[in-house]
């Protein structure tokens, strides 16, 4: 008879045997998170007949351990993913731009991810150089084989689900830029938006990089006459995005994001955002007065020390912070929030 597992409470003597195999295996980080991802894969072997879905199962933890492994050295370095057409060629205006602003945004300490395409990939990381960037490709029948930049270098990944390609490409960034495109560009491009705007990823710049087409001001006039007009979004929601053709203003955007805010977490509901200076008690005044839709009703912005529940992130602790009770409707205007803690 199959002992039935459970995460919550006692699984008999299996416990004590993955304890063990902890115990033997050595070096474990988060033992606790370990022994829950072998009671999945136990479970999954309980419940899981159909021989393709477990093969998925397999391949998507494969694939996410072994990018946390290639990108976990770099976890000191901001990084930013370009996204663009693979069928722009080196003549072309958008690949030279591409490749000067990955080479501008190294010199000022960034790392470039790109899907290591060709096109404006290969232009992300002609501009970065081997050394500073990160190819995160796809297996396909066509377009898709590493570029010639890229091809040996030890940060190349070459996945085979979409969904954790895409997860690598905004986990891993503190930034995206996206270049003129076709449906793959347009599909990554959305689901960032998406993604910033329901708060299922940490706020980060998202810059527009237009060309003498105008291609991405069409775009944002189909946004505002039919996704706006229509009630679909919210004004709050351009907050989420810069459209520009200067590479010199999408760096200034992506560099002035982090000139005072650091980053975010959530703990039992309550924002807590940390700064790399303390704000004033009049500029708290000025948050709560321009951004009262941020706040849920009757409370405050207010500052506050590390909380006990942020120790497993010590990097941060001496951080200045402040807290919030947040209205969750309101994600794309908390992208116009940080711009202006920034600006103090």
């Amino acid at each position: 008879m199959p002992i039935e597992l459970s995460f919550s409470r006692k699984n008999e003597e299996v416990d004590g045997l993955i304890q063990e195999l902890i115990t033997k295996v050595g070096g474990i980080h988060h033992p606790s998170l370990v022994k829950e991802m072998i009671i999945a894969a136990l479970k999954a072997g309980q419940e899981t007949t159909y021989l393709a879905d477990m093969k998925m199962l397999n391949n998507t933890m494969k694939e996410m351990r072994y990018t946390n492994k290639v990108f976990a050295p770099y976890r000191h370095k901001k990084k930013v993913t370009i996204f663009g057409s693979a069928r722009t060629g080196p003549d072309e205006a958008n690949y030279q731009l591409c490749r000067e602003f990955s080479r501008r945004l190294v010199e000022r300490g960034f790392m470039i991810i790109t899907g290591g395409g060709p096109g404006i990939m290969q232009a992300g990381n002609e501009g970065a150089g081997s050394d500073n960037s990160f190819a995160v490709n796809i297996h396909l029948p066509f377009e898709q084989a590493p570029n010639i930049v890229m091809a040996r270098t030890p940060r190349l990944i070459t996945y085979k689900y979409f969904f954790n390609r895409k997860v690598a490409f905004v986990k891993e960034s503190d930034a995206i830029a996206v270049f003129p495109g076709g449906f793959g560009t347009l599909d990554e491009a959305m689901e960032v938006f998406t993604l910033i705007q329901t708060g299922k990823t940490t706020p980060k710049p998202l810059l527009l990089i237009d060309d003498e087409t105008g291609y991405w001001e069409g775009w944002f006039e189909f946004v505002k006459t039919k996704l706006l007009g229509k009630g679909f979004v919210s004004a709050d929601d351009f907050s989420i995005f810069t459209i520009t053709r200067d590479i010199d203003e999408a760096i200034q955007v992506i560099e002035g994001f982090y000139s005072n805010y650091h980053s975010h977490r959530f703990v039992d509901g309550k924002l807590i955002i940390r700064l790399n200076r303390e704000l004033s008690d009049q500029q708290l005044d000025e948050l709560a007065t321009e951004f009262p839709e941020l706040l849920l009703p009757g409370s405050v912005i207010s500052r506050t020390p590390a909380l006990p529940e942020e120790v497993d992130e010590p990097d941060t602790l001496h951080l200045p912070r402040i807290i919030i009770d947040f209205d969750h409707h309101h994600y794309g205007l908390l992208i116009a929030f940080i711009r202006q803690i920034n600006m103090f």
